[in-house]
């Protein structure tokens, strides 16, 4: 059986404030690549899937780098295209105490952000391929960049792939006229499986979100009220299979709760409360949880099992520092096994 995960997105370079200065203040900058998608794909890859990776890329050192760090977690990189003049960066500053962290994004007139349907051989690329990631990063950031999003959903549905769609909604990247409801509500009724935060969901659905409150590992959550909010979205888009949910409160940069649900034929699987009280890096958290979930995906039939490991992936990257999910299986089993009296399952 096929298990090939195609994944679709840009790779960047992050150049990031070091010991929790401000932009301001520094004089130096720590280097390394990464991307919402790139980081999907490394973290799927990290776990034992077979990860394709499709973007464009300058025909530069830049670009060559890229190749490189994608082929050092063995992600497959041989329908990436060249082209363009630059690579797309973003500054950030992490966040610290009660300040939040703050990105700027300099990515207008990437190479990837030049992309046009037609330039790109889905058909080709799907052939082996048994699951499509795409997120809604991709379509904010050009008009050109939204119709690729269609093309490559259209076939991957035509061709018998899963489709799979991380709403991940960027505020400030929505700057060419139309909203991302506008385009994405369109494009996400092709998905089989969506991840997103409450808040996105509520946003794109215009529908209100319970509220995660937890404050302490293993506190009950209104459970009764997700199973609404899950009905809900499911009535919007009832031809999605599995509807995933991050659940996060942030009392502080060092001090959260995380959570997880799954919605999927009617009835909703979700995972104890963890208390993460040594948040060390919250960058790509969510995009581990969607890593770990496409590599559950394949990995295990039972939906409360998809949802745990996936859930507790996304707590152990709040422990590693970067882009990337650098934890295994085994660590994640291990995270599963510490906390197993307080699992539930509806």
């Amino acid at each position: 059986m096929k298990k090939k995960i195609v994944t679709f997105g840009e790779i960047m370079l992050r150049f990031t404030t070091p010991n929790n200065l401000r932009i301001q203040q520094s004089h130096e900058m720590l280097v390394n690549y990464g991307g919402s998608e790139a980081n999907v794909a490394i973290s799927a890859a990290n776990f034992g899937a077979d990860v394709e990776y499709i973007t464009r890329l300058p025909d530069n050192a830049l670009g060559e780098t890229c190749l490189a760090e994608l082929r050092s977690h063995n992600i497959g990189t041989g329908h990436i295209l060249t082209g363009g003049r630059r690579l797309g960066t973003y500054y950030m500053e992490k966040a610290a105490a009660m300040r939040n962290s703050s990105v700027i994004y300099d990515r207008e007139g990437s190479a990837f952000s030049e992309l046009k349907p037609g330039m790109i051989n889905w058909r080709e690329i799907f052939k082996d391929a048994s699951i499509f990631h795409w997120s809604g990063i991709d379509a904010a950031l050009t008009p050109g960049l939204a119709e690729v999003c269609k093309e490559s959903t259209t076939i991957a549905k035509e061709m018998g792939l899963t489709v799979s769609y991380d709403i991940n909604y960027r505020k400030n990247l929505w700057n060419y006229g139309k909203t991302a409801q506008e385009v994405l509500r369109p494009l996400m009724t092709a998905s089989d499986i969506i991840f997103g935060s409450e808040s996105e969901y509520a946003m794109l659905m215009d529908i209100p979100a319970p509220g995660f409150k937890a404050t302490r590992d293993g506190e009950e959550y209104d459970i009764e009220a997700y199973k609404k909010f899950c009905q809900a979205i499911s009535r919007q888009i009832p031809d999605c299979k599995y509807i995933y949910i991050a659940l996060r409160n942030v009392m502080s940069s060092e001090h959260h709760t995380f959570a997880g649900i799954l919605y999927s034929n009617g009835t909703m699987k979700h995972t104890r409360v963890f208390d993460i009280d040594n948040v060390i890096d919250c960058v790509g958290v969510g995009d581990a949880f969607c890593g770990a979930m496409l590599y559950a995906q394949t990995a295990f039939s039972d939906e409360q099992k998809r949802v745990n490991f996936s859930t507790a992936a996304s707590v152990l990257k709040n422990t590693i520092a970067g882009d990337y999910n650098m934890v295994k299986a085994a660590e994640v089993e291990a995270l599963l096994a510490k906390h197993e009296s307080g699992e539930v399952e509806r």
